[in-house]
C-alpha cells in the first residue's frame, strides 16, 4: 500500500486509505470524498471509474480516497458502513452526506458541489 504523499493529495490521484492513515488524511483536509469499497463487489468497480474521474476534476478542491472495508474493517465499522459501495463526504472531519449504491456521477458530483464553499 502507498503512503500517502504530500503532493498526491492535491494531484488529483485517489489515495488508497487504511485504518491507520484514515484519520490524519480526513484531519488535514477540508473537503474529503471516501469510497468504502471491497474487490469483490461488481457496483464497487462500477463506481471506481466515477471515483476517479470526479478525483481528476476536483483536484485541489476535494481530496478523493479509497478504502478497502475487507482489509480496513475498523473505519468501516466507525462510519457505520453496511453496504457498499458507499460513499461518504467529508468536511472539516465530520461526516456531512452519505451516497449508499451506485449513482451517476453528475449525481455525485452535485452532491459534492453542495459543500464546497
Amino acid at each position: 500500500m502507498k503512503e500517502v504523499k504530500e503532493k498526491n493529495r492535491l494531484s488529483g490521484q485517489v489515495i488508497h486509505l487504511t485504518d491507520s492513515n484514515f484519520n490524519d488524511v480526513i484531519n488535514k483536509n477540508r473537503l474529503v470524498l471516501v469510497d468504502f469499497y471491497a474487490d469483490w463487489c461488481m457496483p464497487c468497480r462500477m463506481m471506481a471509474p466515477v471515483v476517479e474521474e470526479l478525483a481528476k476534476e476536483l483536484a485541489g478542491k476535494v481530496l478523493v480516497g479509497k478504502i478497502n472495508v475487507d482489509e480496513n474493517p475498523a473505519t468501516a465499522d466507525r462510519f457505520q458502513v453496511f453496504s457498499i459501495p458507499t460513499l461518504v463526504i467529508i468536511k472539516s472531519g465530520r461526516e456531512v452526506d452519505r451516497i449508499i449504491g451506485f449513482i451517476p456521477k453528475s449525481q455525485v458530483e452535485a452532491r459534492i458541489k453542495r459543500h464546497l464553499e
